[in-house]
């Protein structure tokens, strides 16, 4: 291949194939498939960018590792080994459309796509008749920067342990791809978690101020904000309160509750399964910010089904920790309640979120993919991310502010929370696991984060837990959990549920410190000489 973009030639599949497991990359580049693109317009690097958002997602893996789900027994044989070793925190060897390998290698597939977006925009030339600082430019080259940097960003997530500021020097990162993949190494070492984020910050730096929102479908693309989104969830990460309030503000705007989803108009909807969960994903909702595609059952492990169901979100964990725990808001309603299943190896209380989608290959035969539609950002989580940040700040009256906002959203609700009713609301919680057994759980667990948080009972504890419970019940059934259990230290008890619906024994736990907080890299990967995460 030569420098010149006219005789790039270069495809969808073979950006797949180049990055499915960083291995070799020569392996892949002795050969060009046929059905080639040529990089001759923005039009067409605009095209390209399609493939620069993974086809295959975490939140199936995220969900099964966070404390949104127990394990109702042996006697329950809906289950597989791949989802046996995911809730059980074991180095995942099983092949499956939602495990860690095809996740590792769609998003360096995306990657693969945004960079080879980026060297196409370097070298047009001016002769196709568009300026270096046309708008049309300037959105390619924004959303191709966040493409790259929100597939890093969920890569260091999932197989890393969380920033901090104190480890993240040295603690192992990922492969941070900056260069068109037939430049890379054949075996690239890792980075540090602190070198990683360090990038995404300058790609995310370079991309707001061009993004835009002029695309014809701009739910499914990185639109204005999406991008403010994204940053505002970044920064909440990195530790930098104040830019996470910024880009949340510039998300939301003055009226916050407008970009809300609209959960009063829910409970006047038919109540089906499908209907609630296609209009959940409806992109012209100004609550979902940014709307992504992926190989995933979601729809059906967290929906009216026995699939999968020996590990589950069942009634125990509504009732005692989310959903229908006692809360804040007392025995106020929700606009749009859970949903309960109980039957012979089925106990679950859910929400309907996520749909269930089948694309058929061959539909003769029957055969073809489980799918879904998520939220890969929506304006109710933004808003719980500025509180969060807000709290970090010692900003508590603001964070109390938003508190509300979201929870008169939610729930059938006039309470205006303050900081003192949070702080004596949670005060009067037991921590969770603190009975003789050390299974039970409450509303509120004991944090550790590396950060400051003040002592427990505390104003700043308190008021943080009420953002992660309120957060937890926001994100629900889409994996964002498990990144709260990792930044905050939060330890996870794994427990057996009897046949009366209660805790009976215990079987593992996550402790503060547990290596296992960083998924292990995939085989592949590591075969090919990526280094292992420490076991």
């Amino acid at each position: 291949m030569t420098p010149t973009l006219h005789k790039k030639l270069i495809t969808c599949l073979l950006c797949c194939n180049i990055v499915a497991a960083l291995t070799s990359c020569n392996d892949y580049l002795d050969e060009l498939p046929d059905n080639r693109m040529e990089l001759s317009t923005v039009e067409k690097v605009q095209k390209l960018l399609v493939s620069a958002y993974p086809a295959n997602a975490p939140i199936f893996v995220a969900e099964y590792s966070s404390d949104n789900v127990d394990n109702y027994g042996d006697q329950n044989p809906n289950t597989s080994r791949f989802v046996d070793q995911i809730y059980h925190w074991r180095d995942i060897t099983e092949a499956a459309n939602e495990g860690t390998e095809n996740f590792w290698a769609a998003s360096y597939a995306a990657i693969a796509s945004a960079n080879l977006a980026l060297q196409a925009l370097d070298e047009l030339s001016a002769s196709d008749g568009t300026s270096l600082t046309t708008a049309s430019r300037q959105e390619a080259r924004a959303e191709a920067l966040l493409c790259r940097a929100y597939c890093h960003f969920l890569l260091v997530n999932v197989f890393c342990q969380a920033y901090n500021s104190q480890t993240s020097d040295t603690d192992l990162g990922i492969v941070y791809m900056t260069a068109p993949a037939d430049e890379l190494d054949a075996n690239p070492s890792r980075s540090t978690v602190a070198d990683v984020y360090r990038q995404i910050d300058r790609d995310l730096q370079e991309a707001l101020p061009l993004v835009g929102s002029d695309y014809s479908v701009p739910k499914y693309h990185f639109n204005q904000k999406a991008a403010y989104a994204f940053a505002a969830r970044f920064y909440l990460y990195y530790e930098q309160w104040d830019k996470a309030i910024d880009y949340a503000t510039r998300c939301l705007g003055t009226a916050p509750e407008a970009m809300l989803r609209d959960w009063s108009y829910m409970a006047t909807m038919t109540q089906t399964y499908a209907a609630l969960t296609q209009h959940y994903i409806d992109a012209t909702l100004n609550a979902n910010l940014l709307l992504l595609t992926a190989y995933s059952s979601m729809g059906l492990v967290f929906g009216p089904y026995n699939y999968l169901s020996r590990y589950a979100h069942g009634k125990y964990l509504a009732t005692h920790e989310d959903g229908e725990a006692q809360n804040i808001w007392g025995s106020a309603p929700y606009y749009q309640g859970m949903h309960t299943f109980a039957a012979t190896n089925l106990d679950k209380t859910i929400f309907y979120k996520l749909p269930y989608l089948f694309e058929y290959y061959d539909a003769v035969a029957g055969t073809g993919y489980s799918r879904t539609v998520y939220p890969a950002f929506t304006a109710d989580e933004c808003l719980l991310n500025r509180a969060e940040a807000l709290v970090l700040t010692n900003q508590y009256d603001a964070a109390a502010r938003d508190l509300t906002t979201w929870m008169q959203n939610i729930v059938q609700t006039d309470l205006t929370l303050t900081p003192q009713l949070i702080v004596n609301f949670y005060n009067s919680a037991d921590y969770s696991y603190s009975d003789s057994l050390g299974i039970a759980s409450t509303i509120k667990k004991h944090l550790h984060p590396r950060f400051d948080i003040g002592q427990e009972g505390g104003t700043r504890e308190a008021m943080l837990q009420c953002v992660l419970g309120f957060r937890r019940i926001e994100t629900l059934q889409t994996g964002l959990r498990w990144y709260d259990v990792k930044r905050y230290g939060i330890e996870i008890i794994r427990r057996v549920i009897n046949a009366d619906g209660d805790p009976e024994r215990r079987t593992d736990i996550l402790t503060v410190s547990d290596p296992r907080r960083a998924l292990q890299i995939p085989l592949k990967a590591r075969t090919a000489g990526v280094a292992p995460n420490p076991r």
